[in-house]
């Protein structure tokens, strides 16, 4: 399969169409879930969509290592390569490398101006226009609004979306299933997506999308196996 038809043909470009058409420069997007469910794969699936696109993606881990991150990227490329005989691949795979950076950061150690000052370097100073920010590992019970309505009006002056994860229990919910970590920050947040174990299936479902409260039903699955979101 040639690389136009694998965007095209991608469960992520359904999964965008399901939240019109994704997020957009200045939005901010959760994938909340318990841990070990696949916040992290559905990231990475996100970045690799935007990648194949010639897209340039910052990914930020606030975990201690970013090999992790690394070793998802690799796992989930060779799945694409094994599921759909990918042509080009060791193009395809130079092209997401030189347009994918790495940052980790420690959330105790670090404040947003810094996080931003490193942003901007990247960005602005060095050049790097990114039109998509992940940020892994993220802990929101240390977060502040003012933290993150920073970080949003700088994505909106740079044309960036950003993609979180949010880790919760599996009842930390309200009855909008809306994670009650996240509830100070509905204004900020754009689109929340959670994930839910069944006996079968991981099931993405959206709790928010802007200003509907529930939105649309995503019907949509991850493998239990590979985390891979099912077409």
């Amino acid at each position: 399969m040639i690389k136009e038809d694998l965007i095209q043909r991608s469960p992520i470009k359904i999964f965008e169409n399901s939240i019109h058409g994704g997020l957009k420069g200045g939005e901010i997007g959760v994938i909340a879930a318990p841990n070990g469910i696949g916040k992290t794969s559905v990231l990475v699936q996100i970045a690799l969509y935007k990648l194949l696109q010639g897209q340039k993606v910052i990914h930020v881990s606030f975990n201690k290592h970013t090999d992790h991150v690394l070793v998802w990227y690799e796992d989930l490329f060779g799945e694409f390569i094994q599921k759909k005989n990918l042509e080009n691949t060791a193009e395809v795979k130079d092209n997401i490398v030189r347009n994918r950076v790495l940052m980790n950061f420690n959330q105790e150690g670090i404040t947003s101006l810094q996080i931003l000052a490193s942003l901007r370097a990247l960005i602005v100073e060095g050049g790097f226009k990114a039109e998509a920010l992940i940020i892994d590992g993220f802990g929101f019970s240390h977060a502040s609004e003012e933290r993150l309505s920073k970080l949003k009006a700088f994505a909106k002056a740079s044309g960036l979306s950003i993609w979180y994860s949010c880790s919760v229990n599996d009842s930390a919910f309200d009855n909008r299933r809306v994670p009650l970590i996240l509830k100070s920050f509905q204004n900020i947040i754009d689109v929340i997506i959670t994930l839910e174990q069944k006996a079968s299936h991981i099931e993405l479902s959206v709790s928010k999308d802007r200003d509907f409260y529930p939105p649309d039903p995503l019907i949509m699955k991850l493998d239990p196996r590979t985390l891979l979101i099912l077409e």
